[in-house]
């Protein structure tokens, strides 16, 4: 595939990251329920995620323009040499209360909506996670006429929102393919 120019309009690729929830659906891949418990959540995390797997596809639709990972870093320290080789911005969020819910999704849609308003040149907007929440996202991205593009494990991804993206792609199915391609 040819390289594109930057400069290109509706070329580059915004990659927005619900990170933590990328992780947690991993975690519960391997041990269902396990990243409910607090003793496993509120502790440093083994890496489970493979970030250039999902650069990888980001980059097949452009250049990436914004490269932004939503999370509790505090927690995740062990995937700092990924994130650095790949130009991730990391934007830190605190969860506020008990709950630990952290408002990842919330900030991301709410960038995500910015950016594509302020940003002509991106034409493809990646999200990474299953939540419900990103639909209502989705329907403001469509409408900026922006392709969408979401990523998501398969057994945590709410299925309206893989149909709500003009493509879905199952992390799972992004590492088999990095498995297969010639290095």
């Amino acid at each position: 595939m040819a390289k594109q120019d930057p400069a290109d309009h509706g070329r580059s690729v915004a990659l927005y990251w619900d990170f933590e929830n990328l992780h947690a659906g991993l975690c519960d891949e391997r041990e269902p329920g396990a990243y409910a418990r607090q003793d496993f959540r509120f502790k440093p995390q083994e890496p489970l995620v493979d970030v250039q797997a999902v650069v990888g596809l980001a980059s097949s639709f452009g250049p990436i323009a914004i490269h932004r990972a939503y999370c509790n870093w505090q927690y995740f320290s062990r995937y700092r040499d990924q994130l650095l080789q790949n130009a991730v911005e990391l934007i830190q969020l605190f969860p506020p209360g008990g709950g630990a819910k952290n408002g990842a999704d919330i900030k991301l849609c709410l960038d995500a909506i910015e950016d594509i308003a302020r940003f002509a040149h991106v034409g493809t907007v990646v999200i990474v996670g299953g939540d419900s929440d990103f639909m209502p996202v989705s329907q403001k991205i469509k409408a900026a006429g922006r392709t969408l593009i979401g990523v998501g494990t398969r057994k945590a991804t709410n299925p309206h929102w893989a149909r709500s993206c003009h493509e879905f792609r199952y992390y799972e199915d992004l590492l088999e393919v990095r498995a297969t391609a010639p290095r």
